[in-house]
């Protein structure tokens, strides 16, 4: 699954999360050292104005996201010597950094945003509280500013699918050549057609959006803390509970592990289930396909049997996600209110401005989302666990004993497997 498109998984995976350890603590302890010798900054920092008095690319923030762009790309270099799978070294190596540097971009976007909300909404509350406060060339002023940076985000998110896009299909491209070097050893295993052709498609599509989904909460996690805590200033008390330090971010997080822990118990039997599925799914299309070429195969009790197999399997799945989704609709609904009732006592006494109301509310949505991570994309967990015991169950069936390990249409490896005899009619391939 993953050998046959990244260097070495188990090294490269570890280097990876040694490597990112490494380069925050040179960034938190000799960064700002540093950055007069090699930030770029002054050259292509944009300048505070009276309108925009902390721009987006300002010299700070230049001067970070050259240190992740340069401590990303330096990861790739030594890969690029140890790898004994040059062939998807771009895609893999390099490919997986660019996307994650988007993702940090996109982080860093969104931790912008925060600080323009809470200016934006003290501006309204201010211009209806005291009329020509500002002027309408000022109001316009936010607006442009933000137009600005959303127009790069936007531009940087639609290039970011594009390469998702070609991303995955290098990825399942290497996957289903790797399956197909072997094809004569797994090609009698039930639903074999379906692993190499569509369970390789949804894998390497759904790693790459958890795997990312994983990155972007730990990045929001390390951008919205600091932040959410020093909102929580604003709140002396939190009900029922009274002064607590940082109570924005623990109230999140205690909030997080409730809900995962409620949907890990309630959903337990879902990926057994969603297994058992995929095998009987297997089997009434296996005798379908059979039934195409043999007038014997598809009868009507054969059929019968293989569709009440289905039919029984769905419905103990609609069941089970039936209580599943009741905890999950009650409490993600309720869990909307939680950030409400925190700065209830703070609202009612006018302890906090409109512009801090909304900067609660935004960095509370980040942090919370970022920590219910596992619960938010719980559905999905479980068809990916599905999905990887199919796929390991398929690869096990591959005897290590005269393993081809072939990744691409091209590769001489899998060539060499041709069994057709020469004189054999061509395939036709439509166009």
């Amino acid at each position: 699954m993953f050998r046959s498109f990244f260097p070495s998984p188990v090294n490269f995976f570890v280097s990876a999360i040694a490597w990112a350890a490494v380069a925050m603590t040179i960034w938190f302890t000799i960064g700002s050292s540093i950055q007069p010798y090699l930030s770029l900054g002054p050259w292509l920092a944009v300048q505070p104005t009276e309108a925009v008095p902390v721009p987006f690319f300002d010299a700070d923030r230049v001067w970070l996201y050259q240190f992740v762009i340069m401590a990303g790309y330096l990861f790739c270099v030594p890969w690029y010597f140890l790898n004994d799978n040059k062939r998807w070294y771009w895609w893999s190596v390099v490919g997986s950094v660019t996307i994650i540097e988007i993702v940090y971009f996109n982080v860093q976007v969104d931790a912008w945003l925060n600080d323009w909300y809470g200016e934006f909404y003290n501006m309204i509350q201010t211009s209806l509280q005291t009329p020509n406060t500002y002027t309408f060339d000022e109001y316009l002023g936010k607006i442009w500013t933000v137009a600005a940076v959303l127009a790069v985000n936007i531009f940087v998110l639609v290039l970011n699918a594009f390469f998702n896009a070609h991303y995955l299909f290098r990825w399942r491209r290497a996957m289903n050549f790797y399956y197909m070097a072997n094809w004569q050893k797994v090609r009698h295993v039930e639903g074999a057609a379906q692993r190499v052709q569509e369970d390789t498609q949804n894998f390497s599509s759904i790693v790459e959006n958890l795997g990312l989904d994983i990155i972007a909460s730990i990045m929001t996690l390390l951008v919205f803390i600091p932040i959410l805590w020093g909102l929580s200033d604003h709140l002396p008390v939190l009900p029922w509970v009274g002064a607590v330090p940082g109570s924005l971010v623990w109230l999140a997080l205690f909030s997080a592990i409730f809900g995962t822990v409620l949907f890990a118990v309630a959903g337990i039997r879902l990926p057994g289930l969603n297994f058992a599925n995929q095998r009987v799914e297997a089997a009434y299309r296996k005798e379908l396909v059979y039934g195409e070429d043999h007038a014997e195969r598809a009868q009507p009790v054969t059929i019968r049997d293989l569709f009440k197999n289905v039919q029984r399997n769905y419905f103990r799945i609609y069941f089970h996600y039936t209580y599943f989704n009741v905890f999950r609709y009650a409490y993600l609904n309720a869990s909307q209110f939680f950030p409400y009732l925190a700065v209830g006592p703070s609202v009612v006494t006018g302890a906090i401005t409109f512009g801090i109301f909304q900067q609660i509310l935004q960095a509370f949505g980040q942090v919370s989302s970022s920590f219910r991570f596992l619960m938010n994309s719980w559905t999905t967990i479980i068809n990916l666990i599905s999905i990887y015991q199919r796929l390991r169950g398929f690869e096990r069936q591959i005897p290590e004993e005269g393993k081809v390990f072939a990744n691409d249409y091209d590769d001489p490896r899998y060539l060499a497997t041709e069994t057709v005899p020469a004189s054999a009619t061509p395939v036709v391939v439509p166009e």
